[in-house]
């Protein structure tokens, strides 16, 4: 009976055999539009021209940082295939470096958020919080992979909303309206918490070979205490199938503190000539952008440091550390009177 019914699918002119043709030629021509789809959502963007001026062309401090997370945030939102870290479909769903790369972006959109919240548009800790902000900053920190009641995109639109609300009463002719307050106590609150996320994705980039470290926790002060003791060598290393995650979310960070780094450099242009520290900032800037250089490898490889094949996690990882290092350098020169 098994064959009877194997042969009707597998003779010719048959009805089965044209229903399974055209099943055939349907599912190929799927996996094709997934395919090439897959491959046009998870083309990295190019960086974007960051504006100095407002619209109307007048010079407001400010304006540069909230314009430029404005437009990140519609980035994320808008670009070919929308937001994809969220989806259940194919081809979105088998995707995993461009959502890594969202994660990054994310990620930095979330910390100058915060930062704008509490620093940027404060004089002081006893000030009143900004309520476009106090919507936005705990909006964008929605979870990022909710795909239904509510969904991610609905509360970053949310955010993004507020942050365009804020946006034009900054600008706008009321001069007690929304305040942006550019000091270098405040850039260096930013830059803190910048120097901590670059030292923690050049470390999970260095891990890619894997390595064991020496303990260094609790190094410097004889009275330190930690949770637990991990003994005097540590072994790190970043499992194998997330190393490419790892690479483009470290991408992620860079395209966008590239530009929120130049956003800084317009709206604290005196603070930095004050401090003599413009040319710092620029050192961080050049960093990020090698770091965005094409990658002609159609897949990350993960070669010995120093073996015959390429390690792309390395190479990044220096780039980071060394744009890591001039955060510090830049944050020691705002400390200075």
């Amino acid at each position: 009976m098994l064959r009877d019914w194997l042969s009707g699918w597998t003779e010719p002119g048959s009805t089965k055999q044209t229903v399974a043709t055209i099943a055939g030629g349907v599912l190929a021509a799927f996996v094709l539009v997934c395919l090439v789809l897959g491959w046009y959502w998870s083309r990295e963007p190019k960086v974007f021209w960051v504006e100095e001026t407002a619209p109307n062309g007048a010079r407001v401090v400010g304006y540069s940082t909230v314009n430029t997370l404005i437009r990140t945030v519609e980035w994320l939102l808008e670009k070919p295939g929308g937001y994809l870290t969220n989806d259940v479909t194919p081809p979105s769903v088998l995707l995993d470096n461009m959502p890594s790369f969202e994660y990054g972006v994310l990620v930095q959109c979330r910390d100058l958020a915060r930062v704008l919240r509490n620093d940027y548009s404060r004089s002081q800790s006893q000030s009143r919080e900004d309520p476009d902000l106090a919507i936005a900053e705990p909006a964008l920190n929605f979870s990022n992979d909710s795909w239904i009641f509510p969904t991610t995109e609905s509360k970053y639109r949310e955010a993004l909303s507020a942050l365009r609300s804020f946006q034009a009463r900054l600008v706008d002719s009321n001069p007690s309206d929304a305040r942006f307050y550019a000091r270098a106590d405040n850039l260096r609150e930013w830059l803190a918490v910048v120097e901590r996320r670059l030292g923690n994705m050049s470390q999970q980039l260095s891990a890619s070979v894997g390595e064991r470290r020496v303990n260094i926790d609790l190094a410097g002060e004889r009275a330190a205490a930690g949770t637990s003791s991990l003994g005097e060598d540590v072994p790190v290393r970043t499992p194998w199938l997330e190393i490419d995650n790892v690479f483009y979310e470290a991408r992620g960070t860079a395209w966008a503190l590239v530009h929120f780094m130049r956003a800084a450099q317009f709206d604290f242009e005196s603070v930095l000539e004050d401090k003599n520290a413009v040319v710092s900032l620029r050192q961080i800037i050049r960093e990020l952008e090698g770091a965005l250089e094409p990658v002609s490898s159609p897949i990350i490889l993960n070669g010995d440091g120093f073996g015959m094949f390429a390690n792309h996690s390395l190479v990044l990882a220096s780039y980071l550390s060394r744009a890591h290092s001039a955060v510090i350098d830049l944050r020691s020169l705002l400390a200075q009177g």
